[in-house]
C-alpha cells in the first residue's frame, strides 16, 4: 500500500508554564499559604538542583517534589518563577 504524502497537522506546543499548570498537582496548606505540590518520579528528574530544606543536592534520578505557591499576588508566572525542588522527606518535615 503506497504512502500518504500528506502533512499531519500540528498540534501546538505548550509552553512550560502550560505543562506545569496541566499536570498533576495537588494543593497543600504550610502556615498559612497554599502551596501547589508536583510530584517528579526518578525518570522525570533530569537536572540537579538544591533542596531549600536541607541545602543538600536533589540529585538527576531522584523522586522528588516541586513546590510553588498557589495564592502569590504576582500570578502564576511569576509563582511558577519561583517555585523550588524538595526531598520528600524535607518537605514532610518543613
Amino acid at each position: 500500500m503506497p504512502r500518504s504524502h500528506r502533512r499531519r497537522p500540528e498540534r501546538p506546543r505548550e509552553d512550560s508554564l502550560d505543562r506545569l499548570i496541566a499536570g498533576w498537582k495537588r494543593t497543600e496548606m504550610r502556615g498559612g499559604v497554599e502551596w501547589y505540590v508536583q510530584p517528579l518520579t526518578a525518570a522525570q528528574a533530569q537536572k540537579e538542583y538544591t533542596c531549600p530544606g536541607c541545602s543538600g543536592l536533589v540529585l538527576p534520578g531522584t523522586a522528588h517534589l516541586v513546590v510553588w505557591r498557589a495564592d502569590g499576588v504576582l500570578g502564576d508566572a511569576a509563582d511558577l518563577a519561583g517555585r523550588r525542588h524538595w526531598h520528600n522527606g524535607c518537605w514532610k518535615r518543613n
